[in-house]
This record gives structure tokens, sequence and C-alpha cells, in this order.
């Protein structure tokens, strides 16, 4: 079984490129919950619908989020009747969260409500939202504190940024099968997320990090940095504001109690060898996905590196082995 860690766009890419090398039973997705939201009275999760989407097939590839061939009347319609419309929904996008909020108030779990949509859009691979307990990204801003949602899009990211929190972790658990799923997988990677505000929320609820550090198999996260920019998005930013470099280096500390390897673009070669100075096992690969293929591409690439005997005290099974080793999707 492979676990990852994922959100935002980054994550979503490398998920589909995982899905093309190895079967879609064998991964175990913990998914970010910290950009929830509340939109026109219905529970809306970016993170995890996102996820879905690519799983079942329905993601559209030219936005990178929300249902392809969707149309957005509902949208207009609630902008005609002077609702807000910065926050993107087309109409087959909303079943979604009609759905997902029926099931909520119903008394289900977000954990339960996330297993029946997988179930009825026919994903495979199992969904685990961090936490079935409410925790919400806030981002503190000279304008005042914005969650993540209000300062990524409707304000495009432009405000800066005093510090980022977690509302509600202190408090919040792991939902069911989260720490098992770390613990037990052969492998464990952090997908090219944000480190902040996409795997951020989900190593904040108590007992994700300690289970990271238990993990039997091996932990590896592929930068979203490359240089010292992010692929898209404020990573940057964000992590400046957590007092990180915007680096591998920055990415390499964010994950340094559990880190087993640390997978970064060609172009970081020469922080690499830094980074190797200081006893982290690294390796350099072409991260950016463009294509299918790219992210075919580097999902092969990443399980090569896992597998091919660089951290030999942590093996991943056999069977394991052999399927994400094939150069076959």
């Amino acid at each position: 079984m492979i676990c990852v860690l994922t959100g935002g766009t980054g994550g979503a890419k490398f998920v589909d490129g995982l899905r093309q090398v190895i079967p879609p039973e064998e991964i175990m997705l913990i998914v970010n919950t910290g950009d929830d939201l509340l939109w026109w009275g219905l529970y809306v999760s970016p993170d995890i619908d996102s996820i879905t989407y690519v799983l079942s097939g329905l993601l559209s590839r030219e936005r990178g989020w929300g249902v392809k061939g969707d149309t957005f009347l509902c949208l207009q319609a609630m902008g005609q009747l002077g609702e807000p419309t910065w926050f993107h929904t087309g109409d087959r996008d909303l079943a979604v969260h009609l759905l997902r909020s029926r099931l909520l108030a119903e008394g289900k779990t977000l954990s339960e409500a996330t297993s029946t949509i997988c179930d009825k859009l026919g994903v495979k691979a199992r969904i685990l939202p961090m936490s079935d307990s409410r925790v919400e990204t806030r981002v503190d801003t000279p304008s005042g504190e914005l969650s993540f949602e209000e300062y990524f899009v409707q304000r495009w990211y432009q405000d800066p940024v005093n510090s980022v929190r977690f509302a509600g972790a202190s408090d919040a658990e792991p939902a069911p099968g989260v720490i098992e799923a770390i613990v037990s997988a052969d492998t464990v990677l952090i997908a090219p997320s944000n480190p902040i505000t996409s795997i951020g929320p989900i190593l904040a609820v108590p007992g994700v990090r300690d289970a990271l550090v238990r993990a039997r198999g091996q932990v590896a996260a592929i930068s979203p940095i490359v240089g010292n920019a992010a692929v898209a998005g404020p990573a940057g930013i964000l992590m400046a504001a957590k007092g990180l470099p915007c680096s591998i280096a920055g990415v390499a500390k964010a994950y340094e109690d559990f880190l087993d390897l640390l997978i970064c673009d060609t172009r970081d070669a020469r922080a690499a060898e830094a980074l190797r100075g200081n006893g982290l096992r690294v390796q350099c690969t072409q991260t950016i996905m463009r294509t299918a293929e790219d992210k075919a591409e580097l999902a092969r690439t990443v399980l090569s590196f896992m597998i091919g005997g660089l951290l030999s005290d942590k093996p991943v099974s056999g069977e394991s082995a052999a399927r994400a080793g094939s150069d076959q999707p």
C-alpha cells in the first residue's frame, strides 16, 4: 500500500500520475481539509473534491479544479440575486456539495460522507480526510485574518502575510484510518503540495507527525519548490511567514523530523549536494508536470527511488516493489 499526504493543485497532479502506474486499490490518500468552507450554506471541501474528481476521471484539466465540461448557470443566477460569486462552483460540482451537506446534516461524519461520494463516483482508491473535526487554515494579513480561500481565491494571494495558523487543530483528532494508513503503509509520500497550507494542516492534527516518525515504510517528499520559487501559488510567501526559506532546504526543514528522502527538480542539483552534506538523502529528477505523461513519469521515478535500495532499512514489500518498478501504466 502507498499512503499519500496531499492537497492543492500539485498534489492532485501527482495523484493523477500515481493512478496511472499502480492500481488505485493500492493507494491511500490523506487529504487536507484546512481549506474547507461553507459556501451558500453548503459544505465544500476543495482538496477532497479535486482528488475525488482526479480519481473518477471528472477533473477539469484545463482549470485544474472542478468538473470537466461543467456549466455555471447557478453561479450566474446567484450573482443576479446579489450573492457572492468569487468562489466559482460549477453546476455539477454543486451536486457533490449538496450531497455532502445533506449527509453531514443527517449526522454522517466527513469521512463517511467522503466514502459515500467516492462509492457513487466509482473511486477505488481510499480517500481519507485528515480529520472529521473542523480545522481551518487562517492567514493573518495587514487587512485582517482571512480564511485560506478568501486569501487565495478571492484576493489572489496579493496580501502580505504576517502568520498562518490552523484554528481548531489542537482539539482535532485524526479521522478513522489515518494513523493506521501512515504507520502500516509500505511507502509514505508527501505530494508536491504547499508545505504550509496543504500539508501543514495535516501535520497539525495531533498524532500525525508522530505516526510519520513511527512509519514502518519509507517517507519521501516531493518538493513543490524549484530554485527559489514555488512551481505555482503562494507557497514561497507562506513559507517565509513561517520562517522557512523558499528553497528545497525550507521543504526539508518543514519535514525534518520524519523525512527519509527528499525528491527535488534537476535544477536544484547544487542545492541538493548541500543538503546531502548535512546528511539528508536527496534525489533529483524532472518534477514539473505539464502533461499526463509528465505526471506518470514523475510517479514512476519517485517509486523507483523508493524501491531502489536507497533506504534498505525500510524496504517495501516485494509485490508492491515489482508493480511500482514496472514501466507499464
